[in-house]
């Protein structure tokens, strides 16, 4: 069955991988970044598949961008939203953290993807897949932390993580799903080179959870294999 899918940040790493592998699957797929005439391995792919890539621009952390976004696709209906675009932002140690960049990562990782799941609510619910996946990441867990530090990246990803669990409960009468997911250590250039997994490897993974999500799912935290994340 042929899926229209919303991702962000979708010029590099995962994002373009998930671009990738969905339209090699025919589904239409709308592929987000904040540059797209600068994105050239987006712009190559979409112009491989013209009939199922279309490319907007975006920047995930200005309202104003995704109310641009809204407009231009209008009532479409979305069978996946995924917030895919985040940002690591500076590891500082403590007593050195820099509040204007931990905002700009909190708009990035958190605000953002609330918005869009906002925004985008309409279109997900008019869908037949009712799935919104928000990309997490295990240092969001509070479960987790054995080691401290990293406090920007890890407090916008449990910020994020409570966004999820809200906008389950609000949006469940719609019938549609909100998950946050850990896409594994992934050899991108936020992961590093000492990533566990491929890009590929990682959005095949998450892929066939998606096709399984149900809205008894909704709310979860969940590892590349399927497995619940502690909080």
């Amino acid at each position: 069955m042929t899926q229209t899918i919303l991702i962000t940040g979708a010029n590099r790493g995962i994002g373009l991988e998930m671009v990738r592998q969905f339209a090699d699957t025919d589904s239409q797929v709308l592929a987000t970044c904040r540059a797209p005439d600068e994105a050239r391995d987006l712009q190559q792919l979409a112009s491989w598949h013209p009939e199922r890539i279309t490319v907007y621009p975006l920047d995930i952390t200005s309202s104003v961008s995704i109310a641009a976004l809204k407009e231009s696709i209008g009532d479409l209906p979305l069978d996946i939203l995924i917030n895919n675009a985040g940002s690591y932002g500076p590891t500082k140690p403590f007593g050195q953290t820099d509040p204007e960049a931990w905002m700009n990562t909190l708009r990035t990782n958190c605000i953002g993807p609330l918005q869009m799941m906002e925004i985008f609510a309409s279109n997900v619910a008019a869908g037949s897949g009712k799935l919104m996946v928000n990309l997490s990441s295990k240092m969001g867990s509070m479960t987790d932390n054995s080691s401290g530090g990293v406090y920007i990246y890890r407090s916008s990803k449990a910020a994020l993580n409570a966004v999820v669990v809200s906008a389950a409960h609000d949006l469940l009468q719609q019938g549609i799903i909100v998950v946050a997911m850990h896409p594994g250590w992934v050899l991108t250039d936020m992961g590093g080179p000492g990533a566990e997994m491929t890009v590929t490897e990682s959005v095949m993974a998450m892929r066939r959870l998606m096709d399984d999500f149900k809205l008894s799912d909704s709310g979860r935290f969940i590892d590349i294999n399927g497995a619940d994340i502690p909080w």
